[in-house]
């Protein structure tokens, strides 16, 4: 089957070389009981491919099933997917075959397998290793015959590195890796997606379809579309329903994209080798917070030893002044910023003793830099901040509910 007549059976529009070359990948491994790793960003379209895989294999006509790793809790993870025996843990009223064991014979699609726990991780080896699982509470070893086929938006080799993907999972599972573009780099296809989206909201709402101009075409090309396909179908259905006029200028279609300057408060840190493949400064929001914490520790720091130097020897004062004006201005460029975010204290005091004859005598607690370290003490001001509410203080750290909890088993952070 070719490439055309894959995108017609599985509804795929676009005509990328980086698209094309993916579909052919799956069309090439979906007649072998190859292991497949799909990655790309939220949004780009992993589960299509999982399909089209299990489709044309042979193993068609037998069971598939979707599971979201992030989205099941890590106390429960090991009994949907292994299943469990009557009494193995409170509420197990009965026995309960797991996803591997309904499915034998099918294919099964873990999404996000970066967010899987390490423990159901060692699990999950032996399954691909020897097909063997057994159920929690129970010691009978059991087979199944069940493809794999798994997705992340992460990077698991970075994961690997850190502790939090096991290894030889990794290499496992990356049998055949598929990497599916995200829609900035497959610009062509973007009019072509609109289009389809626009054609499917005007008949489900009987209305006639919207138009782009040359200028909103541009508008909608030029857009970064962090979201990918997901954020263009919302985007078209907004417009298809809440615009004035069915043919679409550049300036109306602006309205309904978001700003992302305006909503990132964040300052911009320029230089200093923080830049990726695809030219953005820093992955996430918390490595800005991480050197925008360093670079005031630097000045904490250079304060401490002026006071001590002025201490010692008052008319130092004056050679001090140049200092004094630099920090005093660089704080008034980051008090916005600063305000924003959550106190976190960056420096320890210095230590003086009270005998002024001893003054000469400092001591300077230096703080750590370790970023799990860092990381431990936001957690707790969180749990602290919202009185030990796990899910309000994980939204509020911006990470899942599970990974909280997967994080307070880590740093032994009792609650």
């Amino acid at each position: 089957m070719d490439i055309q007549s894959i995108k017609n059976r599985f509804g795929i529009i676009g005509n990328s070389p980086a698209l094309n070359y993916a579909l052919q990948v799956a069309v090439q491994v979906a007649n072998t009981d190859l292991t497949v790793l799909i990655t790309g960003e939220s949004g780009a379209g992993k589960e299509a491919f999982s399909q089209i895989i299990h489709a044309l294999s042979n193993r068609k006509h037998n069971p598939f099933i979707a599971v979201n790793c992030g989205a099941i809790p890590e106390g429960t993870i090991d009994s949907e997917l292994f299943g469990h025996e009557k009494g193995s843990f409170t509420g197990a009223v009965d026995s309960r075959k797991g996803y591997f064991e309904t499915v034998n014979g099918g294919t099964i699609f873990l999404d996000e397998i970066g967010e899987m726990p390490l423990g159901t991780q060692a699990r999950l080896l032996r399954v691909l290793e020897t097909g063997e699982f057994i159920r929690v509470g129970s010691s009978k070893v059991q087979k199944t015959d069940v493809r794999v086929i798994a997705a992340t938006n992460k990077d698991l080799l970075e994961f690997t590195t850190n502790g939090k993907f096991r290894e030889d999972l990794y290499y496992r599972l990356s049998t055949v890796p598929i990497r599916v573009p995200a829609l900035r780099d497959r610009k062509e296809d973007i009019p072509l997606l609109f289009r389809r989206f626009a054609v499917d909201f005007a008949e489900k709402y009987k209305a006639s379809p919207i138009q782009l101009e040359d200028e909103a075409k541009d508008v909608l090309i030029n857009y970064g579309w962090p979201g990918n396909i997901r954020e263009l179908k919302n985007i078209a259905e907004q417009i298809s329903v809440l615009a004035s006029d069915k043919q679409v200028t550049g300036p109306e279609l602006r309205r309904f994209l978001p700003d992302r300057d305006a909503s990132n408060r964040l300052p911009i840190l320029v230089g200093g080798g923080g830049s990726t493949s695809n030219g953005h400064e820093f992955a996430n929001e918390r490595e800005i917070l991480y050197k925008l914490f360093f670079d005031m520790k630097k000045d904490v720091t250079e304060l401490k030893k002026m006071f001590v130097e002025i201490l010692q020897n008052p008319g130092m004062a004056q050679q001090h002044q140049s200092l004094i004006n630099e920090l005093k201005g660089n704080k008034e460029i980051m008090a916005p910023a600063i305000m924003q975010q959550p106190t976190v204290t960056t420096a320890q005091p210095v230590m003086l003793h009270h005998n002024d004859d001893a003054i000469h005598h400092h001591e300077e607690v230096e703080d750590s830099l370790n970023i799990m370290d860092m990381e431990k003490d936001l957690i707790m001001k969180a749990l602290k901040k919202h009185k030990g509410k796990r899910k309000d203080a994980a939204t509020d750290l911006g990470i899942s509910e599970r990974t909280l909890y997967r994080k307070l088993k880590e740093y032994d952070i009792k609650e």
